[in-house]
């Protein structure tokens, strides 16, 4: 009888779909209203919030974060990295301390950024975080994370010397793409990660800007390919080089943008020229895009102007399939795993 019950119960292991994707990654891409603010749950129930939105806003940004935290399924929130020091990112810590428990902060060290605005925001953060165990990240470093593997590929200005495992090849992308105007802001000093779970790969270079793209991707791309690529600087073209872009072949983009803020055309453009892209999922339609220049209504989690703040959310598999789900309309795709 008891080898009976054996066979049996291995034969549910082999069939049944919440045994064989027992260990799933969870990604909810927060609607901040073109901020960032992208909260990741491993299997081993840790967590990463990116970025925390906006201030202010009478605790809006919070609410939504706290949102998906409860709806993650978890107490708290074990990392919150901070990309860099401007108001759509960092501008939340203040609020969302007073709402959600955090065990640490992460970001590129001090804010060297000569705006006045940058220095208020770090200041309040500095003010927000004290007590709290603070992790400095340069590029290389791995963020101590249980259930996914965490690499810093920017920061501060620097990016990798060395390029990841397995990456390293000849660009071809950066044929003919030049550098734009220098960036003195904090965008070219955000802290960049390429997340690895499995055999999924995951890249969000906050609002990374162009010619630090060429840095990190030229003459040899120093990053490999990507599954999803989070879209930097919410899709505007002072990010997005095809030198990126076009080397990452991401399968899917995800677009943190506001329906008047991030997407401009020709970033949309290059992305969706990418090699290999699937599909674009967008936060809000892009007032500015018209039809021509916004993925299709399925995968829009906001469609008019009015305060909705429906998020999207990603369940990731070890073996390199995910499926995104949109509840503003209840659509969901699945992406099978090419690895």
């Amino acid at each position: 009888m008891r080898s009976l019950f054996s066979v049996l119960f291995c034969a549910v292991l082999l069939v049944s779909p919440s045994f064989a994707r027992e260990k799933a990654l969870q990604i909810f891409f927060i609607d901040v209203e073109g901020g960032q603010s992208t909260l990741f749950v491993t299997p081993e129930g840790q967590s990463l919030l990116i970025d925390t939105g906006w201030g202010y806003n009478a605790f809006r940004d919070a609410l939504r974060i706290e949102k998906a935290v409860k709806l993650a399924n978890i107490k708290k929130i074990d990392y919150v990295l901070i990309t860099h020091y401007h108001s759509d990112h960092v501008g939340g810590v203040p609020q969302l301390v007073k709402k959600v428990k955090v065990e640490n902060f992460v970001d590129h060290g001090v804010n060297r950024e000569e705006s006045k605005a940058s220095q208020t925001l770090y200041n309040e953060y500095q003010t927000a975080i004290a007590g709290y165990n603070h992790i400095v990240l340069k590029p290389g470093d791995k963020l101590p994370i249980k259930g996914m593997d965490v690499t810093a590929v920017s920061a501060d200005g620097n990016v990798l010397a060395q390029a990841l495992p397995g990456a390293g090849g000849t660009n071809d992308a950066c044929s003919g793409v030049q550098e734009k105007a220098s960036d003195p802001s904090e965008n070219a000093r955000s802290l960049g990660v390429v997340i690895e779970f499995g055999k999924l790969r995951i890249v969000d270079l906050g609002d990374l800007t162009w010619n630090k793209e060429l840095a990190l991707m030229c003459p040899n791309n120093k990053l490999g390919k990507a599954d999803i690529y989070i879209a930097s600087h919410h899709g505007i073209d002072q990010s997005n080089s095809p030198a990126l872009v076009h080397a990452l072949q991401p399968r899917i983009a995800i677009v943190d943008n506001g329906n008047k803020k991030g997407l401009a055309p020709s970033a949309y453009d290059i992305i969706r020229s990418s090699p290999a892209l699937e599909d674009i999922w967008q936060l809000h339609f892009a007032d500015a895009g018209g039809s021509e220049h916004n993925t299709t209504d399925p995968f829009i989690a906001n469609v008019t102007e009015a305060d909705t703040g429906f998020y999207l959310k990603l369940t990731a598999h070890e073996d390199g399939s995910f499926e995104v789900f949109n509840p503003r309309n209840k659509y969901e795709k699945t992406y099978q795993s090419t690895k």
